[in-house]
């Protein structure tokens, strides 16, 4: 990659898109793109030195603009959130087929030089993950194919389809699975945060009203959003 390359980030208005055009910046790339669906006043980054655009990319027409002169694609996008969203959600998060996809058939079209599609631990099977005592995941164990109903079929097609890319069309592909990602600039309530947000949110709210108490979500059955444990503290901190 030279610091010229036209790099698109698609989704760059998210928690991981935000960072990752940050740190190209940061690297010297002087030719950098952010596209979102959200209006650029609700991205949680936004630089004044980035082509930054508005775009809808479940559509073809969007993404075929977003690509345009692209050399590397970052795919990023994705309606997404914690547990509590992807398990109420199953056919919004479905529908994100349809951002990676089309933008697979718009690299396609100008002969991106590499793409890459952010995929996530949904996709691994899920008798694998019933033992509360935690076996850790290996690649393979995607397959025989049981993933996080909703979120994680779209996330296992949406690798396949990089995968068939490559193969059909030497379309140099790479995916990553992301477990758990929060941080600075992080999404931490409103419904869509990951777990650990939520927790520390709890916590910190306990502390500065005085609560003894919080409430998580059950860790018995990953399904169940609904049941609701409670933790007590045991005295001041």
């Amino acid at each position: 990659m030279t610091k010229t390359d036209l790099i698109l980030v698609a989704g760059g208005g998210g928690f991981i898109g935000g960072h990752l055009v940050n740190s190209l910046r940061e690297a010297g790339f002087d030719n950098i793109r952010a596209v979102d669906r959200k209006p650029s006043p609700q991205w949680y980054q936004i630089f004044g030195d980035v082509d930054n655009r508005t775009l809808d990319l479940t559509g073809l027409e969007a993404c075929r603009e977003a690509a345009e002169d692209a050399a590397y694609i970052y795919n990023l996008a994705a309606d997404m959130g914690g547990m509590g969203f992807i398990e109420l959600n199953k056919a919004a998060c479905m529908l994100s087929v349809l951002i990676n996809t089309h933008l697979l058939m718009a690299a396609r079209e100008v002969d991106v030089r590499r793409f890459f599609f952010s995929s996530s631990a949904c996709v691994y099977n899920a008798d694998k993950q019933r033992d509360p005592n935690v076996t850790a995941l290996m690649e393979e164990d995607a397959y025989p194919a049981l993933p996080e109903d909703g979120y994680g079929w779209e996330k296992l097609f949406s690798e396949r389809m990089c995968r068939h890319f490559r193969e059909d069309y030497n379309i140099p592909t790479r995916v990553a699975r992301y477990h758990n990602v929060y941080g600075p600039f992080g999404t931490y309530d409103g419904g869509r945060e990951k777990a650990p947000s939520a927790i520390c949110r709890k916590v910190i709210r306990a502390k500065l009203t005085g609560d003894d108490e919080i409430e998580i979500w059950e860790t018995a059955n990953r399904h169940a959003v609904s049941c609701i444990s409670t933790i007590v503290f045991a005295g001041p901190g």
